[in-house]
């Protein structure tokens, strides 16, 4: 788990009003799936019911963003994550932030091995940028890792430090905290979707 970084807030119980759009309940394990089009709308389960996973971006340090896991309101655990490479408009494809919305899990592994993104990787929905002019695709949490989960010798393959939080706007986290939140997250239930907000 990641430290909280001065002047971050650090969220100790479910915000109402996240929870109240973002309580997004344990499903079955899950699989790929036709790609969506359109933002996935708020879940209607009770605030605070099961597990949920919201990405909070920092508008003053987009790499410096976190990523927490409740469980039925209450945290679970915060990491350090990022999303772009510094651009917050998330309608600049391959360099903004991810955009804001309930982001449909679509398949988790381990041992994905995408050109780009290997080892511990979280496959989302496609979903259109703020402004409707840009359908942002292919969309993880992901590190630098190897297909096993081990350490390369290439820069992509390796996490050299907080220079690696930067993304083409995928959220992306240390090698060490994936594992440790599918670790988790296996422990207590995955969630249908993440949540990201501004």
């Amino acid at each position: 788990m990641s430290e909280p970084r001065k002047g971050f807030r650090t969220p100790t119980a479910l915000p109402a009003a996240v929870a109240a759009a973002a309580a997004l309940t344990l499903a079955a394990p899950l699989a790929p799936s036709a790609t969506a089009t359109t933002p996935a709308r708020p879940a209607a389960a009770a605030p605070g019911a099961g597990t949920t996973l919201i990405y909070d971006k920092n508008p003053s340090a987009p790499t410096d963003s976190r990523l927490s896991v409740y469980r039925d309101g209450k945290l679970q655990a915060t990491y350090r994550a990022g999303s772009g490479i510094g651009v917050k408009d998330d309608c600049v494809r391959n360099k903004g932030w991810m955009p804001d919305g309930n982001w449909r899990i679509k398949l988790k592994s381990r041992t994905y091995d995408g050109n780009v993104i290997m080892g511990h990787a979280v496959y989302l929905q496609d979903m259109k940028c703020s402004k409707g002019t840009v359908t942002r695709t292919e969309m993880f949490l992901h590190s630098e890792m190897n297909r096993d989960g081990s350490s390369g010798r290439s820069e992509a393959r390796r996490w050299d430090g907080p220079s690696d939080y930067r993304s083409n706007g995928c959220v992306k986290l240390n090698p060490t905290d994936i594992k440790k939140m599918f670790r988790l997250l296996d422990r207590i239930g995955w969630p249908t979707h993440l949540r990201v907000v501004p």
